[in-house]
């Protein structure tokens, strides 16, 4: 009699075991060095299309005015304002010291203010005024100096007369030795060392984030290693399994990152959930590979045979459980954002050399040493298979009531998914009490908020007062429409440019005759780029791509901590206004991408999530070669999924980075454990037995495997509650939750599905 193909592989895998197990101890040491040198893309900007509207004016701010990337030092001094100059001297000392950090281009604060104050008065004739400071920037009777006090306020002091900041504007391009690591990591060290201080801004943001993706991932590889094997131990009571699971995850996790490297790919925020989808792809199909093996060594096989067997009738469910698992994630291809397609394929690779992994290490790892002994059922093995044999004949009497029941549930959960709202508060995704979280309390409490955002204008080369009146103009009008309520009557959003600076010299320059103002105006900004020049030129430049266009900044200050609607508001608002005066303004700034960044992933998110509908049904469809079983196999798994998101929506929570991205992801590993289901389903059927046998004999094999991965899975994803990085913990959380929907799907709704199927039996046994 032929053979089928199924065991002609099996029996391949058998014979080649010692070859295959060599090419794997090969393989993974060739990728040990590449895997280490894998890099993260740190840029905000590279989480944007290319041909996203935000992101030239974005490029063209970082462009014309020399990089754009600002790190606040701040502290506090009870003593900074007083007309003794103790603060201003520590302040200058300070200063000083940042500003010999490698990596910094130059500072601003009090100091530098207090030194150019009188530049300032001797360019513009007050030398021998009663405006003169005697006391310099900490005068507090000379009306020149409470106007560039007040100028400055929010920017390099705090309202509270005792919150210094220190301005550090840093090299375009890092060095060897200046990275913007080591930048932020030697200036935060600096300013705790000098004045008990912090730091904050967008490089350390990004620099903070990073480093806590990558604590996370080391934490998830040895963690969860601990905690998968202690589940494997005690259930299975064998270091054999212990050693093969973790076996095939490593090798497939060190396989990818090595491709990556060769590939020229970087990891992102977005991509560090990398080793927790190998990690699950992983450890479920080996989850299978061990209960049927163990079941054939029960029924008395060798161990060749039991193998044998196993591998005959896992061949097919594996292999259409991983390509599932490829074509879900491949359905991130069709984002627009860079990161989430390269993440998108990244995880479709790990997913097929898990597949690779399994082949070369499974037959090897497990037939090697001594037989593998099964002495009859474990208590967890008695009391989860009575369970769930159980469960198929209890759902079997009321499956009509049971199957509305879930279905009732789980529209009703996923009803939640229109009341979700977004993230847009990047300080967010750090956890409270943290560095940054603490840094960014003092900002948005005491420097007037923590949202940085510009207006760009087109600007001529030498600024006059004319231009500089209209500057001035849209400055009063942003003020004036976006004032606060009554009992908050600052403006929403506070303004800060060259204008400010001449007017708080002159404030009566207007009724100056013309040659008057004109030079006032020219030696104010003289002054200024003769003594803050890498100051002023961040504020007017050149553009160096278009070589005769100038551009002109308005620097923007918001709370950070508002709702994504506020924001947009303030957003449109600012620039209606900067294009009534200007019509070419462009409005950009880290605020303004972070405020669309949640979206556009989100956006995307749902698109892939449909795609990969789409792809896993006809996979699914060419399993199976039923479209009424590819159907019965989708729904389990976008149900819990549609639950877990609505749920969000009822209970508040707000969509992040990592929660953005749980759709598309789960539904690639959902339908894995269908997949498996079907399978034995099928076969069991085609074995003689009635459709409530087929399923209570599914239920104690497919069924006890899909509920020690589950259980697994979430054990080892529990240690990335501990994370400081909040995408991380909500990512962690909701993998487990739609992990735990998946095996609830697969367990009750699928049994009830199946039975709908075959009602014609159920009514005719004998039919």
């Amino acid at each position: 009699m032929p053979t089928s193909f199924r065991d002609r592989v099996a029996r391949w895998l058998l014979a080649g075991r010692w070859p295959l197990l060599l090419l794997a101890v090969l393989g993974a040491a060739l990728c040990v060095l590449p895997a280490r040198n894998v890099q993260f893309d740190r840029s905000i900007e590279n989480m944007f299309s290319p041909e996203d509207p935000l992101l030239p004016p974005y490029q063209r701010l970082k462009s014309v005015f020399g990089g754009n990337e600002v790190v606040l030092a701040v502290y506090s001094d009870p003593h900074l304002l007083d007309e003794s100059r103790r603060g201003i001297e520590r302040l200058t000392e300070i200063s000083r010291e940042l500003k010999d950090t490698p990596g910094v281009r130059d500072v601003l604060s009090l100091a530098e203010v207090d030194v150019v104050l009188d530049k300032v008065a001797l360019a513009i004739g007050l030398v021998q005024s009663a405006e003169t400071p005697e006391h310099g920037i900490v005068d507090s009777k000379n009306p020149l100096a409470r106007r560039f006090l007040r100028l400055f306020e929010g920017y390099t002091h705090g309202s509270d007369g005792r919150t210094a900041a220190v301005i550090c504007m840093l090299e375009p391009q890092e060095t060897p030795g200046a990275t913007r690591e080591q930048t932020v990591n030697a200036l935060r060290d600096k300013i705790q060392r000098l004045a008990d201080g912090t730091v904050a801004g967008e490089p350390v943001m990004v620099v903070d984030g990073f480093r806590y993706v990558e604590e996370d991932g080391r934490r998830l590889g040895w963690a969860s290693t601990i905690l998968l094997s202690l589940v494997l131990l005690v259930c299975f009571r064998s270091l054999r399994w212990m050693v093969v699971c973790i076996a095939v995850v490593q090798l497939a996790l060190g396989a990818t990152r090595a491709l990556l490297v060769l590939a020229g790919l970087r990891l992102s925020m977005v991509s560090s959930m990398l080793t927790a989808i190998v990690t699950v792809v992983g450890v479920a199909t080996v989850m299978h590979l061990i209960v049927r093996f163990r079941e054939a060594r029960r029924l008395g096989h060798t161990s060749h045979e039991s193998f044998v067997l196993t591998a005959a009738l896992l061949t097919a469910p594996v292999f259409w459980a991983i390509m599932t698992d490829a074509v879900g994630f491949s359905s991130l291809l069709v984002a627009s954002v860079g990161p989430v397609r390269d993440f998108g394929l990244m995880m479709a690779v790990g997913s097929v050399l898990v597949l690779v992994a399994v082949v070369l290490l499974a037959p090897g790892l497990t037939l090697i040493g001594p037989p593998v002994h099964v002495r009859g059922r474990t208590r967890i093995d008695q009391v989860l298979g009575q369970q769930l044999m159980r469960s198929a004949f209890w759902l079997e009497r009321r499956p009509k009531t049971l199957l509305f029941a879930v279905l009732a549930v789980c529209a009703a959960g996923s009803a939640g998914a229109y009341r979700l709202e977004l993230e847009t508060d990047f300080t967010k995704n750090f956890r409270e009490g943290s560095h940054i979280v603490r840094a960014y309390d003092i900002i948005e409490t005491d420097l007037g908020g923590a949202g940085i955002w510009d207006v760009v204008l087109p600007a001529p080369a030498t600024l006059d007062f004319g231009y500089l009146r209209r500057v001035r103009q849209l400055e009063q009008r942003i003020a004036q429409e976006l004032t606060g309520a009554a009992d908050r009557p600052q403006p929403a959003v506070r303004t800060v440019s060259i204008a400010d600076a001449v007017w708080a010299a002159v404030p009566k320059l207007e009724r100056k005759r013309i040659l008057a103002r004109t030079a006032t105006v020219s030696a104010s900004v003289a002054a200024m780029r003769a003594h803050m020049p890498t100051f002023t030129a961040a504020l007017h430049a050149e553009d160096p791509q278009s070589p005769g266009r100038h551009y002109y900044r308005l620097m923007l200050r918001s709370a950070e901590r508002q709702s994504a609607a506020q924001k947009k508001h303030l957003i449109e608002t600012v620039q209606r206004l900067a294009r009534e005066e200007f019509p070419e303004a462009e409005v950009t700034g880290f605020f303004v991408l972070l405020t669309n960044l949640i979206q556009s992933i989100l956006r995307d998110q749902w698109l892939a999530f449909l795609v990969s509908i789409g792809g896993i049904a006809l996979c699914v469809l060419l399993a199976f070669r039923r479209p009424l079983y590819a159907a019965v196999a989708m729904l389990p798994n976008v149900l819990p999924i549609m639950t877990v998101t609505g749920a969000m929506g009822w209970l508040g929570i707000k969509i992040n980075m990592g929660a953005a991205m749980i759709a598309a992801v789960s539904m690639g590993l959902a339908v894995d454990s269908s997949i498996h289901y079907l399978q034995a389903f099928l076969r069991a059927r085609q074995a003689g037995k009635s459709v409530v046998e087929a399923i209570a004999e599914v239920q104690q094999t497919v069924g006890f495997a899909m509920l020690l991965s589950t259980l697994a899975l979430v054990a080892g994803f529990a240690v990335l509650a501990t994370s400081q990085f909040v995408p991380t913990i909500y990512f962690g959380v909701l993998v487990s939750l739609a992990m735990l929907g998946g095996l609830a799907g697969n367990l009750v709704l699928l049994p009830l599905l199946l039975w709908l199927v075959n009602w014609r039996e159920r009514k005719n046994p004998s039919a």
